[in-house]
């Protein structure tokens, strides 16, 4: 999801200012409708949907005009696959509050991966974070909420704040759990907090500390949900187009 799709238009397509283009995309158990921005007479651009399945779907492109019935202009075919970053969103997911799974974790932090690499993980795994179809239930703390903030133990946050990841941190702070995990020291007595701290992550530091925190400025470039319920609304505001999720 969230990726820049361009349509280009033939010249029998190219029509009046009035047609209104979207394209619809039909999985087999969700349907996606988007809007368009008209970048100049021949093509258009909209995002990519995060679908809730690796398929193979139809895309129809349709033009609406007030007052004439909708017609569909074209059908394609567009696939839906499931990449690294998806899986390891994946595996962080379900080994919330697995000991020993967040404790294998930690040997990404003894490999240190270039700056560059953090920058590029951060904002995959935070953008398939962001798709996937977490449990009503799910807790950044995993299944077992009850245990006293006085256990040491490894949590999520602590994963996220000793690899430098701005954009999962901030995710993170959103769900449940989220902000109850800055409290919960590990087996070295860190909290997430002071490992930001201790490891210079200024920016990191400031995330965990202020009350009232802005997201990440990278994410403006995301599409926000601006209704949820039966059906899903989300907006992106740099290209200011909405997509429309729904059961087919």
């Amino acid at each position: 999801g969230d990726s820049v799709i361009t349509v280009q238009l033939t010249e029998e397509d190219k029509v009046e200012d009035d047609v209104v283009f979207y394209l619809i995309f039909t999985g087999s158990t969700v349907q996606h409708c988007t809007s368009t921005r008209k970048v100049n007479p021949g093509s258009l651009e909209t995002i990519s949907p995060g679908h809730d399945c690796c398929e193979t779907v139809k895309v129809a492109l349709c033009a609406s005009r007030e007052g004439h019935p909708v017609l569909v202009v074209a059908e394609e075919t567009f696939q839906f696959v499931q990449d690294e970053a998806y899986d390891a969103a994946q595996f962080l997911a379900t080994c919330a509050g697995n000991q020993q799974a967040l404790n294998f974790t930690r040997f990404l932090d003894r490999s240190r991966p270039p700056a560059a690499d953090v920058d590029f993980l951060d904002e995959k795994v935070a953008l398939a974070f962001r798709h996937l179809k977490l449990p009503a239930e799910w807790n950044v703390l995993g299944a077992d909420q009850s245990l006293a903030e006085n256990i040491p133990r490894e949590t999520l946050m602590h994963f996220a704040v000793r690899l430098g990841l701005l954009r999962l941190t901030w995710f993170l702070l959103q769900q449940p759990g989220g902000r109850g995990a800055l409290r919960i020291h590990n087996n070295e007595g860190a909290t997430p907090v002071s490992l930001a701290l201790e490891r210079g992550y200024q920016k990191l530091h400031q995330l965990l500390t202020e009350e009232e925190v802005r997201e990440p400025d990278s994410w403006s470039t995301l599409s926000h949900t601006v209704h949820s319920g039966d059906y899903s609304v989300k907006h992106h505001r740099g290209l200011d187009v909405y997509m429309l999720t729904a059961e087919a």
